[in-house]
């Protein structure tokens, strides 16, 4: 299929431009992410892993300083008071068997599943539904506790999970195209800087190999690793 006007006019911008310090990245991103909507800023990272290795597994989660821009939906696994502080705390959905039975169902209007840890027997009963999309939820990210109201708080204030794919890459949104760069940017590093707190024992050789930038419509472009100096130095 021909590329539309709009999507080569982005292509002939980004030609002969990689390794762009973070700043100058960003900034030809956002000039070029001209959708009818408020594009996201993707960053992906390749990582010197191979996560086929138990030892080589990265996942984590970062709480971006400046937030995603996104309106998270969150759904809360819960009984008596930690229900009620999960809907203090702004969950959209709290429930317990009958929200097993809405999820069995097929209707899953949310972004995010919590749940404290007594309810992950029956959970687990939704591990082929939620798998595969990402939203099981566990304890390593922090999905799995007694503290709802915080794990629901920060679910809405600018938290990214993240999980290294079969091919060694790690993707996540970093914020929106109306954001600043600066506020872009430290989001970047923060991301960054997670992913360098989760690298695995078995990990060798270079670890964060290449990092890129793109807005959900447009094309990418590669980030000088230096802009992440600070951050693999942590």
């Amino acid at each position: 299929m021909a590329a539309g006007k709009r999507i080569r006019a982005a292509r002939a911008n980004f030609a002969d431009k990689r390794n762009l310090a973070l700043d100058a990245a960003l900034n030809l991103v956002k000039a070029n992410a001209t959708a009818k909507f408020d594009e996201t800023v993707e960053i992906a990272v390749n990582l010197g892993v191979d996560p086929r290795h138990a030892d080589q597994m990265v996942r984590g989660v970062v709480k971006l300083p400046n937030g995603t821009g996104k309106s998270v939906r969150v759904a809360v696994f819960a009984r008596g008071a930690k229900a009620d502080e999960a809907t203090r705390a702004g969950a959209e959905i709290v429930g317990a068997e009958d929200l097993l039975e809405q999820i069995q169902g097929g209707k899953m209007d949310f972004d995010r599943v919590i749940a404290t840890p007594d309810m992950m027997g029956l959970v687990g009963r939704l591990g082929k539904v939620l798998g595969p999309r990402g939203l099981m939820p566990n304890p390593k990210v922090g999905t799995v506790t007694m503290d709802v109201a915080t794990a629901v708080s920060d679910a809405k204030g600018g938290q990214v999970q993240f999980r290294v794919e079969k091919a060694g890459v790690i993707h996540a949104g970093i914020g929106k195209a109306s954001f600043s760069a600066e506020a872009l940017a430290e989001n970047a590093r923060a991301f960054v800087e997670a992913l360098n707190r989760a690298k695995p024992a078995g990990a060798k050789g270079t670890y964060v190999k290449k990092v890129s930038l793109s807005s959900t419509m447009g094309p990418g472009v590669s980030v000088d690793g230096s802009a992440f100096s600070a951050a693999a130095a942590s």
